[in-house]
């Protein structure tokens, strides 16, 4: 794997902020649960009647399965990974379990560049469908 100097340094917003992941902002490629307009908006990750921790680990298996990704935190309501490209890129991948808000909340964001061409979204996507043919998501 090709690791590109440019995209390597961890952005200073991930995590939980007051509550939230970070918001999608207008020059990175993301999208997000939270968001409120329809370019940056996925739908949140329901949870059925699993529990959040469960929910968490069984995340961490999908994600193992379907991306260059590493697992960078992990916990029973909190997840981050960053997903590697073949050039190097790398996209952070958050998931958080909002018991405000009752769903697990998901962002998936570009370090650099404009565009991703629907990478972020494809890869959520991928997972919460990977989630419903385990029986995880309603």
């Amino acid at each position: 794997m090709i690791t590109n100097p440019l995209t390597s340094k961890r952005p200073d917003n991930l995590g939980i902020h007051d509550g939230h992941l970070a918001d999608c902002d207008d020059w990175h490629s993301s999208v997000s649960s939270e968001a409120e307009d329809a370019t940056h908006h996925v739908d949140p990750i329901q949870l059925g009647d699993r529990t959040p921790a469960q929910l968490m680990k069984r995340l961490q298996t999908a994600i193992a399965g379907c991306e260059q990704a590493e697992v960078v935190t992990a916990t029973d309501t909190y997840l981050h990974a960053e997903c590697h490209s073949p050039l190097g890129f790398i996209d952070d991948l958050e998931f958080f379990w909002s018991e405000d808000d009752g769903v697990c909340h998901v962002r998936s964001a570009s370090r650099l560049g404009l565009t991703d061409l629907g990478k972020n979204r494809a890869r959520v996507e991928k997972i919460r469908m990977l989630l419903e043919g385990w029986g995880f998501c309603d």
